[in-house]
């Protein structure tokens, strides 16, 4: 008989709500331990005492075959002596949660909503079962976990199931290990847990209440069938619902939200009927049925029946897939392809309680589906895109947010002190960082309005509690007028830290080298809208040179003036005559270019002269050498598009109309001059005058001008890592999120002998930068500690 060994475990990683600790006593059963386990505020501690080989097979076994929602980071094992009158000895026990104080620098890291599974699915469409169509059912694999936490250890009484009390059925599944529901927070039913009602408009609800949800929601569908909008509470906020092929519905919603072109994401009842809309592969299906339930983009088909009004003027549709049961039995009752778009009004935070979105959605919504489950922290829907190059698919993290976010990610350095990154303006997140350790927030929105603002503060004030992080950094972007950055100036003040600045380009590089563990200096081609640059001007086109400490701006795209400023943002045809201003070309009568025929019905020629005269004065016109800027211009010259609704909006409908078989490009001159290389784009918009004058068609221009782009950017990096040593080249910024873009400049690279990298599991836009902040922040932090060791 071996000799009697009593071995300590702690378990870091996502292993708290993934029924972690009914796995543990399963297996210690199994080996004929005895000892217990329990959540801690680190993960998982286990104590077990048995045979010597027995614990040795337990303790190889327990990563290995751990729950399919586990995620280990770290076991580590220390002996203990054996007690025979110890409790050990009394069997295997799963013991209530030690709430103290984690250790320095341990994790524990909070599981993200997961979509719910077969078993819960199997029985909520059984009506022999107890849980037959009720709107809540969840256990150990899937369900809510973040949205609903409000403290760790995961334990009930810290989530906001607290106020809903057991029955006894519920009760008994609960206490039970070898129960799939053991200590499942969400677990309830009708008897005894959260309740769905229909409300109208005024918040009236006119149904019988002790419904429980069930002909609430089968109402809600045949309203949605007769052309209603509903809002509809799920698990991370709401949704604005109705019939994706029904065109009146479709333009009330967009009349009503205030949102008249940016695409809206479907829900479908699943992959089959996920295929009549979008083209298919491997990958797209693997991402739309994986747990986290994104929005998947893919090529939209001619014969997909949508409304025309649901994505216009694009040639990719977002589709997703029911996770939540509300969403299941809405979808059941259709049959028919929904709008899943936010529950917010344009340019504000997605609502999640329920006064606040009757409050702010009652002028969208005609019906609203409710339940008095509360939500801990809202989490919009994430977007993800499928990247295929030369064979090869890989996903592409577009908006991180719900079923990814709180997952932790590893700095490639480890911080030496708790920090807290506060990213740029748009599409905001944040991120808190603890040793190696990140949590990115979920994607918050454009830090433009009041509401948006405060859920961001919310937001970092929730996840330094949840993950018992105190920054004793504070880090922002370089533009002092991005409210991000008024924020963690304000927040250094007070809490008495230094505020570290990062520049917006240099974080996007870092995110990208971070995400792949690299320490070394690479190659980053950065291209996005803009970023306030070292030298005071707005940079967008960029070419640098880096490690996650510091940077080089080695190359970039010609600069040119915003005639207006932001209202060159909002208006693609500014750029168009500051591009067609800077390049002396169309004419005109020697001091203006001419208007171009394609902006005629949108632009008068007054308007056109006065931006003309604001560019030549250089008054309210910042210079720019933003590539999103140059592609805005283009696409208004070649007639697409002269004013913007949403972000990338002119930018994303030229790439639509691209013809992907021209292989051709336009001159894209490398000049050597006193600053570094430029990539000269007047000659792109030359090359682009003479097709229209040529009558060439606009898919063909289309394709050349990105054609020309990424092999003038692979040109220049080639040249550059011949000179430098460098073969490792990082691609990020929002312009990346162009897909055909991004296809031939790694085709270019590659064909370049170079080495490529691209953002996955973080977004390659605005989205993005905190993470990136926060791995600069964190290497700089450790060189400080190692020089002044």
């Amino acid at each position: 008989m071996n000799a009697l060994t009593r071995v300590h475990l702690h378990v870091e990683g996502v292993v708290q709500g993934v029924g972690f600790r009914p796995y543990v006593y399963r297996l210690a059963m199994a080996h004929h331990l005895s000892g217990w386990v329990r959540n801690d505020a680190d993960g998982v501690t286990i104590e077990v005492e048995g045979e010597r080989d027995r614990i040795e097979i337990f303790a190889r076994q327990l990563p290995r075959d751990a729950p399919p929602l586990a995620r280990i980071i770290r076991v580590t094992h220390s002996s203990l002596t054996p007690s025979a009158s110890s409790s050990i000895t009394k069997g295997f026990l799963i013991l209530p949660s030690d709430g103290r104080s984690r250790a320095l620098g341990a994790a524990v890291l909070v599981p993200p909503d997961i979509a719910t599974c077969k078993d819960c699915l199997r029985e909520l469409f059984d009506e022999s079962n107890r849980r037959y169509r009720y709107p809540f059912t969840n256990c150990t694999n899937c369900g809510p976990r973040f949205t609903i936490i409000n403290g760790v250890p995961y334990d009930r009484e810290l989530t906001t199931m607290s106020g809903f009390t057991m029955c006894a059925p519920c009760q008994e599944e609960y206490d039970n290990p070898m129960d799939r529901r053991f200590h499942a927070q969400p677990n309830a039913c009708r008897d005894c847990g959260p309740t769905a009602r229909l409300l109208n408009a005024a918040g009236i609800d006119e149904r019988d209440p002790d419904n429980h949800g069930i002909d609430a929601l089968r109402e809600a569908a045949t309203r949605i069938r007769d052309g209603a909008i509903v809002a509809v509470k799920g698990i991370g906020g709401f949704h604005l619902a109705c019939l994706a092929s029904d065109d009146g519905a479709v333009m009330r919603l967009r009349e009503r939200k205030g949102r008249p072109h940016k695409p809206f994401a479907v829900m479908v009842t699943d992959v089959d009927a996920a295929s009549e809309l979008i083209a298919m592969d491997h990958c797209t299906e693997r991402l739309l049925v994986s747990p986290e339930r994104p929005i998947v983009l893919a090529r939209k088909l001619a014969s997909a029946t949508l409304s025309s009004a649901v994505a216009p003027g694009l040639a990719e549709l977002g589709v997703m897939l029911p996770y939540s049961p509300i969403h299941h039995l809405l979808l059941r009752d259709i049959r028919l392809p929904l709008i899943m778009t936010s529950g917010n009004l344009s340019g504000q935070p997605i609502s999640h309680e329920n006064d606040d979105a009757l409050e702010r959605l009652s002028s969208i919504a005609d019906l609203f589906v409710v339940h008095d489950r509360p939500i801990a922290t809202s989490t919009d829907d994430s977007i993800v895109r499928v990247v295929s190059v030369g064979g090869r698919s890989q996903k592409m993290m577009i908006r991180r947010s719900r079923g990814y976010a709180p997952s932790c990610l590893t700095l490639p350095v480890a911080a030496s002190r708790d920090l807290t990154s506060c990213g740029a303006e748009l599409k905001s997140t944040y991120c808190i960082a603890r040793r190696e350790h990140a949590w990115i927030g979920p994607h918050v929105g454009d830090l433009e309005q009041y509401e948006a603002l405060e859920a961001f503060r919310m937001g970092i004030a929730h996840h330094e509690r949840l993950f018992d992080v105190t920054p004793a950094m504070v880090v922002h972007d370089l533009h002092p007028e991005y409210l991000s950055t008024k924020y963690a100036l304000a927040r250094a003040d007070t809490d008495d830290i230094p505020a570290v600045a990062v520049q917006h380009h240099h974080a996007h590089h870092a995110a990208c080298m971070a995400e792949h563990g690299l320490k070394a200096s690479s190659i980053g081609v950065v291209l996005d809208g803009t970023g306030l640059g070292t030298d005071g001007t707005l940079w967008g086109g960029e070419i640098i040179v880096g490690d996650l400490c510091y940077f080089e701006r080695v190359a970039h795209l010609w600069p040119v003036r915003m005639p207006g400023g932001v209202a060159a943002i909002r208006a693609p045809w500014r750029m168009a005559c500051a591009w067609l201003s800077e390049s002396k070309l169309n004419g005109g009568d020697g001091e203006y270019p001419l208007l171009p025929e394609s902006l005629k019905s949108s632009v008068s020629d007054r308007e056109w002269k006065i931006t003309c005269q604001l560019f030549r004065s250089g008054l309210v016109s910042p210079i720019t050498s933003s590539m999103g800027r140059l592609l805005d211009a283009l696409a208004a010259i070649c007639g697409i598009c002269a004013t913007i609704t949403y972000e990338g909006q002119a930018a994303i409908e030229f790439e639509a109309v691209a013809d992907s078989t021209i292989a051709t490009c336009y001159d894209f001159p490398l000049l050597q001059t006193l600053e570094g290389r430029v990539l000269d784009g007047r000659a792109i918009v030359n090359g682009v005058m003479d097709d229209l004058a040529s009558g060439n068609s606009v898919s063909e221009i289309s394709a050349r001008v990105h054609n020309t782009i990424a092999q003038g950017c692979a040109t220049c990096c080639k040249q550059i890592a011949s000179e430098r040593g460098i073969a490792t080249v990082l691609l990020s910024g929002g312009v990346f999120q162009n897909s055909l873009l991004l296809r031939r400049t790694i085709l270019a690279l590659e064909s370049n002998g170079l080495r490529v990298r691209i953002p996955i599991e973080i977004p390659p836009n605005d989205g993005g930068i905190a993470f990136g902040q926060a791995s600069v922040a964190a290497a700089r932090s450790a060189m400080e500690v190692d020089e002044g060791g």
